[in-house]
Protein backbone atom coordinates (compact mmCIF):
# COMPACT_ATOMS: atom_id res chain seq x y z
CA UNK A 1 0.00 0.00 0.00
CA UNK A 2 2.78 2.40 0.94
CA UNK A 3 4.52 1.45 -2.28
CA UNK A 4 1.43 2.41 -4.38
CA UNK A 5 1.01 5.71 -2.55
CA UNK A 6 4.63 6.59 -3.14
CA UNK A 7 4.32 5.82 -6.88
CA UNK A 8 1.16 7.90 -7.12
CA UNK A 9 2.95 10.81 -5.49
CA UNK A 10 5.80 10.54 -7.98
CA UNK A 11 3.32 10.39 -10.89
CA UNK A 12 1.52 13.53 -9.69
CA UNK A 13 4.80 15.41 -9.39
CA UNK A 14 5.78 14.42 -12.94
CA UNK A 15 2.42 15.62 -14.29
CA UNK A 16 2.69 18.97 -12.48
CA UNK A 17 6.21 19.45 -13.84
CA UNK A 18 5.05 18.76 -17.42
CA UNK A 19 2.19 21.27 -17.10
CA UNK A 20 4.61 23.91 -15.86
CA UNK A 21 6.91 23.39 -18.88
CA UNK A 22 4.00 23.69 -21.33
CA UNK A 23 2.82 26.85 -19.58
CA UNK A 24 6.26 28.45 -19.87
CA UNK A 25 6.43 27.64 -23.60
CA UNK A 26 3.02 29.09 -24.44
CA UNK A 27 3.21 32.18 -26.70
CA UNK A 28 1.45 35.33 -25.49
CA UNK A 29 -1.81 36.35 -27.11
CA UNK A 30 -2.03 39.17 -29.65
CA UNK A 31 0.83 38.26 -31.99
CA UNK A 32 1.19 39.00 -35.71
CA UNK A 33 -2.05 39.17 -37.65
CA UNK A 34 -0.51 38.95 -41.11
CA UNK A 35 -0.57 41.35 -44.04
CA UNK A 36 -4.29 41.89 -44.41
CA UNK A 37 -4.17 45.58 -43.52
CA UNK A 38 -5.73 45.00 -40.10
CA UNK A 39 -2.56 44.60 -38.08
CA UNK A 40 0.53 42.85 -39.33
CA UNK A 41 4.06 42.79 -38.07
CA UNK A 42 5.09 43.42 -34.53
CA UNK A 43 2.86 44.52 -31.74
CA UNK A 44 0.62 47.14 -30.32
CA UNK A 45 -2.24 46.69 -32.77
CA UNK A 46 -0.39 49.05 -35.14
CA UNK A 47 0.26 48.20 -38.78
CA UNK A 48 3.85 47.42 -39.60
CA UNK A 49 4.93 49.01 -42.88
CA UNK A 50 8.32 48.59 -44.48
CA UNK A 51 10.48 50.54 -46.90
CA UNK A 52 12.78 48.39 -49.05
CA UNK A 53 15.42 50.88 -50.19
CA UNK A 54 17.88 49.99 -52.94
CA UNK A 55 20.83 51.76 -51.32
CA UNK A 56 21.52 54.70 -49.04
CA UNK A 57 24.41 56.47 -50.76
CA UNK A 58 24.40 59.88 -52.41
CA UNK A 59 22.41 62.95 -51.37
CA UNK A 60 19.24 62.08 -53.34
CA UNK A 61 18.88 58.55 -52.00
CA UNK A 62 19.71 59.64 -48.43
CA UNK A 63 17.11 62.43 -48.65
CA UNK A 64 14.50 59.92 -49.84
CA UNK A 65 15.25 57.53 -46.96
CA UNK A 66 15.11 60.35 -44.42
CA UNK A 67 11.79 61.55 -45.81
CA UNK A 68 10.26 58.08 -45.42
CA UNK A 69 11.63 57.68 -41.89
CA UNK A 70 10.53 61.17 -40.86
CA UNK A 71 6.99 60.67 -42.11
CA UNK A 72 6.77 57.28 -40.40
CA UNK A 73 7.85 58.93 -37.13
CA UNK A 74 5.06 61.52 -37.50
CA UNK A 75 2.56 58.66 -37.84
CA UNK A 76 4.06 56.45 -35.13
CA UNK A 77 0.69 56.21 -33.40
CA UNK A 78 -0.61 54.18 -36.34
CA UNK A 79 2.45 52.45 -37.75
CA UNK A 80 5.52 50.49 -36.84
CA UNK A 81 8.23 51.15 -39.45
CA UNK A 82 10.83 48.76 -40.85
CA UNK A 83 13.67 49.89 -43.11
CA UNK A 84 15.95 47.72 -45.26
CA UNK A 85 18.97 48.73 -47.36
CA UNK A 86 19.90 46.52 -50.33
CA UNK A 87 23.29 48.26 -50.61
CA UNK A 88 23.05 48.63 -54.38
CA UNK A 89 22.40 44.95 -55.09
CA UNK A 90 19.22 43.82 -56.82
CA UNK A 91 19.49 40.25 -55.52
CA UNK A 92 19.72 41.52 -51.94
CA UNK A 93 16.74 43.81 -52.48
CA UNK A 94 14.64 40.87 -53.70
CA UNK A 95 15.77 38.90 -50.64
CA UNK A 96 14.91 41.86 -48.37
CA UNK A 97 11.36 41.98 -49.74
CA UNK A 98 10.97 38.21 -49.40
CA UNK A 99 12.00 38.49 -45.73
CA UNK A 100 9.46 41.25 -45.18
CA UNK A 101 6.74 39.08 -46.68
CA UNK A 102 7.77 36.24 -44.36
CA UNK A 103 7.49 38.65 -41.41
CA UNK A 104 3.90 39.36 -42.50
CA UNK A 105 4.18 43.12 -42.56
CA UNK A 106 1.02 45.03 -43.50
CA UNK A 107 2.46 46.87 -46.52
CA UNK A 108 5.74 47.43 -48.36
CA UNK A 109 7.09 50.54 -50.06
CA UNK A 110 9.64 49.46 -52.67
CA UNK A 111 12.19 51.59 -54.55
CA UNK A 112 13.27 48.99 -57.13
CA UNK A 113 16.91 49.16 -58.21
CA UNK A 114 16.10 47.60 -61.58
CA UNK A 115 12.91 47.11 -63.56
CA UNK A 116 13.31 43.32 -63.85
CA UNK A 117 13.62 40.65 -61.19
CA UNK A 118 10.62 41.23 -58.93
CA UNK A 119 7.86 39.18 -60.60
CA UNK A 120 8.03 36.22 -58.19
CA UNK A 121 8.26 38.63 -55.26
CA UNK A 122 5.10 40.41 -56.39
CA UNK A 123 3.33 37.06 -56.64
CA UNK A 124 4.40 36.10 -53.12
CA UNK A 125 3.20 39.42 -51.71
CA UNK A 126 -0.12 39.08 -53.50
CA UNK A 127 -0.59 35.55 -52.13
CA UNK A 128 0.09 36.92 -48.63
CA UNK A 129 -2.31 39.84 -49.22
CA UNK A 130 0.48 42.39 -48.64
CA UNK A 131 0.18 45.52 -50.83
CA UNK A 132 3.35 46.82 -52.47
CA UNK A 133 3.62 50.47 -53.52
CA UNK A 134 6.53 51.38 -55.81
CA UNK A 135 8.22 54.71 -55.24
CA UNK A 136 10.59 56.70 -57.48
CA UNK A 137 11.17 53.88 -60.00
CA UNK A 138 9.07 51.43 -61.96
CA UNK A 139 9.30 47.64 -62.12
CA UNK A 140 7.93 45.22 -64.68
CA UNK A 141 4.37 44.33 -63.77
CA UNK A 142 0.80 45.57 -63.88
CA UNK A 143 -0.39 48.30 -61.50
CA UNK A 144 -3.45 47.18 -59.58
CA UNK A 145 -2.43 43.53 -60.04
CA UNK A 146 1.25 43.03 -59.28
CA UNK A 147 1.55 46.17 -57.16
CA UNK A 148 -0.82 48.92 -56.09
CA UNK A 149 0.65 51.89 -57.98
CA UNK A 150 3.94 53.70 -58.63
CA UNK A 151 4.69 57.17 -57.25
CA UNK A 152 7.40 58.87 -59.25
CA UNK A 153 8.55 61.81 -61.27
CA UNK A 154 8.01 61.81 -65.02
CA UNK A 155 11.51 60.68 -66.03
CA UNK A 156 10.83 60.99 -69.76
CA UNK A 157 9.64 64.55 -69.28
CA UNK A 158 12.79 65.30 -67.22
CA UNK A 159 14.95 64.18 -70.14
CA UNK A 160 12.84 66.17 -72.57
CA UNK A 161 13.17 69.34 -70.48
CA UNK A 162 16.96 68.90 -70.34
CA UNK A 163 17.17 68.33 -74.10
CA UNK A 164 14.90 71.25 -74.95
CA UNK A 165 16.88 73.63 -72.72
CA UNK A 166 20.22 72.47 -74.13
CA UNK A 167 19.08 72.85 -77.73
CA UNK A 168 18.02 76.44 -77.04
CA UNK A 169 21.28 77.28 -75.25
CA UNK A 170 23.44 75.91 -78.08
CA UNK A 171 21.26 77.09 -80.98
CA UNK A 172 20.77 73.45 -81.92
CA UNK A 173 24.43 72.53 -82.30
CA UNK A 174 26.44 70.54 -79.72
CA UNK A 175 28.83 67.64 -79.23
CA UNK A 176 27.24 65.96 -76.22
CA UNK A 177 28.55 63.48 -73.66
CA UNK A 178 25.73 61.52 -72.01
CA UNK A 179 26.51 60.10 -68.55
CA UNK A 180 23.88 57.43 -67.99
CA UNK A 181 22.45 56.00 -64.80
CA UNK A 182 22.35 52.36 -63.71
CA UNK A 183 21.88 50.02 -66.66
CA UNK A 184 18.44 48.39 -66.60
CA UNK A 185 16.81 50.97 -64.34
CA UNK A 186 13.60 52.62 -65.51
CA UNK A 187 14.93 56.06 -64.61
CA UNK A 188 18.04 55.71 -66.81
CA UNK A 189 16.00 54.32 -69.71
CA UNK A 190 13.42 57.10 -69.51
CA UNK A 191 15.83 60.00 -69.00
CA UNK A 192 17.81 58.85 -72.01
CA UNK A 193 14.71 58.40 -74.16
CA UNK A 194 13.24 61.80 -73.30
CA UNK A 195 16.53 63.56 -74.00
CA UNK A 196 17.11 61.73 -77.28
CA UNK A 197 13.57 62.46 -78.45
CA UNK A 198 14.10 66.17 -77.88
CA UNK A 199 17.60 66.64 -79.32
CA UNK A 200 16.58 64.52 -82.31
CA UNK A 201 14.63 67.55 -83.53
CA UNK A 202 17.98 69.29 -84.26
CA UNK A 203 20.28 67.54 -86.71
CA UNK A 204 23.41 69.17 -85.27
CA UNK A 205 22.80 67.96 -81.70
CA UNK A 206 25.11 64.93 -81.62
CA UNK A 207 25.80 62.39 -78.86
CA UNK A 208 29.55 61.82 -79.27
CA UNK A 209 29.86 59.51 -76.23
CA UNK A 210 27.33 57.77 -74.01
CA UNK A 211 28.38 55.65 -71.04
CA UNK A 212 26.98 54.26 -67.79
CA UNK A 213 28.39 55.95 -64.67
CA UNK A 214 25.95 54.30 -62.22
CA UNK A 215 24.59 57.55 -60.72
CA UNK A 216 27.75 58.15 -58.62
CA UNK A 217 30.13 61.10 -58.51
CA UNK A 218 33.26 58.93 -58.49
CA UNK A 219 32.20 56.98 -61.57
CA UNK A 220 31.02 60.15 -63.28
CA UNK A 221 34.51 61.61 -62.84
CA UNK A 222 36.29 58.42 -63.95
CA UNK A 223 34.10 57.93 -67.03
CA UNK A 224 34.41 61.59 -67.98
CA UNK A 225 38.21 61.43 -67.69
CA UNK A 226 38.27 58.57 -70.19
CA UNK A 227 35.91 60.35 -72.57
CA UNK A 228 37.99 63.55 -72.43
CA UNK A 229 41.05 61.56 -73.47
CA UNK A 230 39.15 60.13 -76.44
CA UNK A 231 37.10 63.15 -77.54
CA UNK A 232 38.83 66.25 -76.11
CA UNK A 233 37.71 69.50 -77.71
CA UNK A 234 34.82 67.80 -79.52
CA UNK A 235 32.95 67.98 -76.20
CA UNK A 236 30.79 71.08 -75.94
CA UNK A 237 28.08 69.80 -73.57
CA UNK A 238 27.48 67.18 -70.89
CA UNK A 239 24.08 65.72 -70.11
CA UNK A 240 24.18 63.67 -66.89
CA UNK A 241 21.25 61.58 -65.65
CA UNK A 242 21.84 62.94 -62.15
CA UNK A 243 23.69 65.71 -60.33
CA UNK A 244 26.26 63.44 -58.73
CA UNK A 245 27.59 62.30 -62.11
CA UNK A 246 27.52 65.89 -63.37
CA UNK A 247 29.60 67.03 -60.38
CA UNK A 248 32.10 64.26 -61.08
CA UNK A 249 32.28 65.34 -64.72
CA UNK A 250 32.96 68.92 -63.63
CA UNK A 251 36.00 67.76 -61.64
CA UNK A 252 37.30 65.81 -64.63
CA UNK A 253 36.87 68.78 -66.96
CA UNK A 254 38.64 71.15 -64.56
CA UNK A 255 41.53 68.69 -64.15
CA UNK A 256 41.87 68.56 -67.95
CA UNK A 257 42.08 72.36 -68.18
CA UNK A 258 38.61 72.70 -69.67
CA UNK A 259 36.08 75.25 -68.42
CA UNK A 260 32.81 73.64 -67.19
CA UNK A 261 29.81 75.93 -67.30
CA UNK A 262 31.37 78.06 -70.04
CA UNK A 263 33.38 76.10 -72.63
CA UNK A 264 31.36 72.98 -71.83
CA UNK A 265 27.71 73.39 -70.89
CA UNK A 266 26.59 71.10 -68.05
CA UNK A 267 22.98 70.04 -67.50
CA UNK A 268 21.72 67.29 -65.23
CA UNK A 269 18.74 66.11 -63.21
CA UNK A 270 17.92 66.04 -59.47
CA UNK A 271 18.23 69.54 -58.01
CA UNK A 272 20.42 68.76 -55.00
CA UNK A 273 22.01 71.56 -53.00
CA UNK A 274 25.56 70.98 -54.26
CA UNK A 275 24.30 71.24 -57.86
CA UNK A 276 22.56 74.55 -57.16
CA UNK A 277 25.75 75.76 -55.51
CA UNK A 278 27.67 74.76 -58.64
CA UNK A 279 25.21 76.74 -60.77
CA UNK A 280 25.71 79.78 -58.54
CA UNK A 281 29.49 79.33 -58.92
CA UNK A 282 29.13 79.19 -62.70
CA UNK A 283 30.44 75.62 -63.07
CA UNK A 284 27.07 74.03 -63.89
CA UNK A 285 24.38 75.55 -66.07
CA UNK A 286 21.08 73.89 -65.14
CA UNK A 287 19.41 70.96 -63.41
CA UNK A 288 15.89 69.55 -63.67
CA UNK A 289 14.42 68.87 -60.24
CA UNK A 290 13.54 65.33 -59.18
CA UNK A 291 12.03 65.66 -55.73
CA UNK A 292 13.18 62.90 -53.31
CA UNK A 293 10.74 63.74 -50.50
CA UNK A 294 8.32 60.85 -50.97
CA UNK A 295 7.35 60.29 -47.33
CA UNK A 296 4.08 62.28 -47.10
CA UNK A 297 2.67 61.22 -50.47
CA UNK A 298 3.71 57.58 -49.93
CA UNK A 299 1.87 57.27 -46.61
CA UNK A 300 -1.13 59.23 -47.89
CA UNK A 301 -1.36 56.83 -50.84
CA UNK A 302 -1.16 53.80 -48.58
CA UNK A 303 -3.96 55.11 -46.39
CA UNK A 304 -6.16 55.72 -49.44
CA UNK A 305 -5.52 52.14 -50.54
CA UNK A 306 -6.35 50.73 -47.11
CA UNK A 307 -9.63 52.66 -47.18
CA UNK A 308 -10.49 50.99 -50.47
CA UNK A 309 -10.06 54.05 -52.70
CA UNK A 310 -9.27 53.36 -56.35
CA UNK A 311 -5.82 54.68 -57.26
CA UNK A 312 -4.37 55.59 -60.66
CA UNK A 313 -1.65 53.39 -62.18
CA UNK A 314 0.87 56.21 -61.69
CA UNK A 315 1.04 59.17 -59.35
CA UNK A 316 3.35 61.84 -60.76
CA UNK A 317 5.30 64.41 -58.75
CA UNK A 318 5.64 67.78 -60.43
CA UNK A 319 9.22 69.05 -60.51
CA UNK A 320 10.87 72.45 -60.98
CA UNK A 321 13.79 73.63 -63.14
CA UNK A 322 16.87 75.40 -61.77
CA UNK A 323 19.37 77.56 -63.62
CA UNK A 324 21.28 80.80 -63.01
CA UNK A 325 18.00 82.75 -62.82
CA UNK A 326 16.70 81.02 -59.66
CA UNK A 327 19.38 78.77 -58.11
CA UNK A 328 20.23 81.28 -55.38
CA UNK A 329 16.53 81.62 -54.51
CA UNK A 330 16.08 77.89 -53.83
CA UNK A 331 19.52 76.68 -52.70
CA UNK A 332 18.75 76.88 -48.97
CA UNK A 333 15.71 74.62 -49.25
CA UNK A 334 17.46 72.04 -51.45
CA UNK A 335 18.54 68.71 -49.97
Amino acid sequence: MNFLLKNRSVLVLIMLFAIAIIGCDRKPAGGSTGGNGTGGGEGGGKKTVAFAQMENTGPWRIAESESMKSEAAKRAGSYNFVYTDAQGTTAKQVSDVEDLIARKVSAIFLAPREAEGFSSTFQAAKAANIPIILIDREATGTPGTDFVTVIKSDFIKEGQRAGEWLAKQTNGKAGIVELKGTTGSSVANDRSKGFMDEIGKSSDMKIIASQDANFTRAEGQRVMENIIQAKGKEITAVYAHNDEMALGAIQALKAAGMNPGKDVIIISIDGQKSALQAIIAGEMNATVECNPRFGPIAFDTLEKHLKGEKLPAQIINEDRFFDASNAAQFVNEAY
